[in-house]
């Protein structure tokens, strides 16, 4: 019993006052909504038509299932679905993603890029190819596991017959990561 207790308070102790260890490799879950702009053809300075000059020309909603290496990069599995209002275009792509953090202080400043399949889902969706980069800033809570992302995408489709169709964009991403 004396052993005992000697083992349960060397074991007490060292918890209570060992650090706090920040979770730096695992799985995370991130879900992200993204938005290109255009400008209005139809817009003109003084025209209280209740136009406006920027227009938001297609949305992305994403999901990222991923796993991070070490602290500065990560990969993930990413399902996203794109939606151009314009051209009335709809695409599903389902892609690999890998992101590195440039600058490795409290809150990151990374580079990332992708790379995929557009999922043909009828006649409504195109099937294709897609590629991505971008920049972005990551803030972290205050125990460092959850975090807000912040950035700009370059994304580009290829669609159509043999992917003759090209489709470019520059998006602005705002993300939300559970870690």
């Amino acid at each position: 019993m004396k052993l005992f207790l000697q083992l349960y308070f060397a074991l007490f102790t060292s918890l209570l006052f060992s650090q706090d260890t920040i979770k730096t490799r695992g799985l995370f879950y991130k879900v992200s909504a993204a938005v290109t702009l255009t400008t209005n053809d139809d817009y003109s300075i003084g025209n209280d038509d209740g136009e406006t000059f920027i227009n938001p020309n297609a949305i992305f909603i994403n999901n990222t299932l991923g796993y991070q290496f070490d602290e500065r990069s990560s990969i993930g599995l990413n399902i996203e679905y794109d939606r151009y209002f314009k051209q009335e275009l709809n695409f599903f792509p389902v892609h690999l993603s890998f992101r590195y953090n440039v600058f490795d202080f409290d809150d990151k400043v990374f580079v990332r890029g992708g790379y995929g399949k557009m999922i043909d889902l009828g006649k409504n969706f195109e099937s294709g190819t897609l590629y991505k980069l971008g920049i972005g800033y990551q803030a972290f809570d205050d125990n460092f596991k959850n975090s807000w992302l912040i950035g700009l995408d370059f994304s580009r489709k290829r669609f159509g017959f043999r992917q003759t169709e090209k489709l470019s964009s520059v998006s602005f991403f705002l993300e939300f990561m559970l870690f």
